[in-house]
């Protein structure tokens, strides 16, 4: 009974599929108007070759039978897939990013990397002297650019809060310095330099504490000493010691007031600030490949006084020079040995001489050589 169930079952689930293949929409079967079936053209078909994976195309939305005066309906309802499975082929998801790359590029026009002289990528040179010339040139160029971009940040300065002068006594002084010391309450000036938001803070400080301290990093050495004065200048507050080369304690004075507008006028803004800096730092930069450029050069025209230049050179040449200075040098050494050796024969005859007058010059001259012979064997 079961194995004539089993059967019965597998043949109904064959013929199943052979109708779907066939025929991919139903007509309804119990007098329902076409109207209520209408949404199920839009859902996909099944995957029929692999049962049970069949519903992967419904992932992203879902089908319910709702029923509306009195008849069923089927209501689809559609979802968007995720963004990972949005892009799956590695070209649509390569053209995507590189939308993304030009958007960020149109959005930093001023980025400085921008100002290149543009010229052919791959050019070949006779020489050094003519690849050294040209990046020279490209670079000079660039800082000419550079120097005309930056004119753009320059504010004038319009006179700050007048200060009058404080005399403070040593005692004042020195508890102004140990309680700016021992209190935590600091204002950092980063690679943006001194601009409106570092004032702001400073004041803002100085409604609670008498003084304030500022780290100044990334500094130069001296540049402390610079922004101390410009800080002073905005502000109105008094310098009272500097650490370092990075810390500056600043103290507000004894007649205080804050002021209405806490950002100075001449002072750039947060945005402004940060791309000044941007093109000062690559100003320093192609200055410094000036610099590493001409050193270069002014090495290649010693080269050239000393040495001749490499691409006149006969190859040959090269090859012959060092026989015949070794050639020279043996000659040379030759000739100092048989001076020597003369040399130690008279100097030995002569002590012998000396020493025993009965001895003839024969004899004297035979026992120099031995002597001699003794002195180069032992060197």
């Amino acid at each position: 009974m079961a194995k004539s169930l089993f059967h019965n079952l597998r043949r109904a689930s064959l013929l199943f599929r052979s109708l779907s293949l066939k025929q991919p929409f139903f007509r309804p079967v119990l007098g329902v108007p076409d109207s209520t079936f209408s949404h199920i053209k839009n859902i996909p078909l099944l995957n029929i070759s692999k049962p049970f994976l069949g519903f992967r195309n419904l992932s992203y939305g879902s089908v319910n039978l709702v029923i509306s005066q009195g008849k069923p309906k089927f209501e689809t309802h559609e979802v968007d897939p995720p963004k990972k499975d949005k892009w799956k082929t590695k070209k649509k998801l390569k053209m995507q990013r590189m939308r993304e790359k030009q958007k960020r590029k149109a959005a930093n026009k001023k980025d400085p990397r921008q100002l290149r002289v543009k010229g052919k990528k791959k050019q070949k040179f006779s020489n050094a002297e003519e690849r050294i010339k040209h990046k020279l040139e490209k670079a000079r160029i660039k800082e000419a650019l550079l120097i005309e971009r930056l004119k753009r940040y320059e504010v004038p300065k319009v006179q700050g809060p007048v200060v009058e002068p404080h005399n403070l006594t040593a005692e004042e002084r020195f508890y102004m310095k140990k309680m700016g010391q021992k209190r935590s309450n600091y204002v950092p000036i980063g690679r943006r330099g001194v601009f409106g938001g570092v004032i702001l803070n400073m004041h803002m400080h100085w409604k609670k504490h008498e003084t304030v301290k500022v780290f100044c990093k990334p500094c130069k050495p001296g540049q402390v000493h610079e922004y101390a004065q410009e800080i002073a200048r905005l502000s109105g507050g008094i310098p009272i010691q500097i650490i370092g080369d990075d810390t500056i304690i600043f103290y507000r004075g004894k007649e205080y007031v804050q002021p209405v507008v806490m950002s100075p006028i001449d002072t750039l803004s947060k945005k402004r600030a940060l791309e000044k800096s941007k093109y000062e730092q690559s100003l320093e930069s192609v200055r410094r490949f000036i610099a590493i450029a001409e050193k270069e050069l002014e090495l290649y025209y010693r080269h050239v006084a000393l040495y001749g230049d490499p691409n006149d050179r006969n190859p040959l040449s090269i090859l012959d020079l060092p026989s015949d200075n070794l050639k020279n040098s043996q000659k040379h050494q030759v000739d100092e040995m048989e001076d020597s050796h003369s040399a130690s024969l008279c100097l030995a005859s002569d002590v012998m001489n000396k020493r025993n007058p009965e001895f003839s010059d024969d004899e004297s001259l035979e026992i120099g050589e031995e002597l001699a012979d003794s002195c180069f064997s032992t060197k």
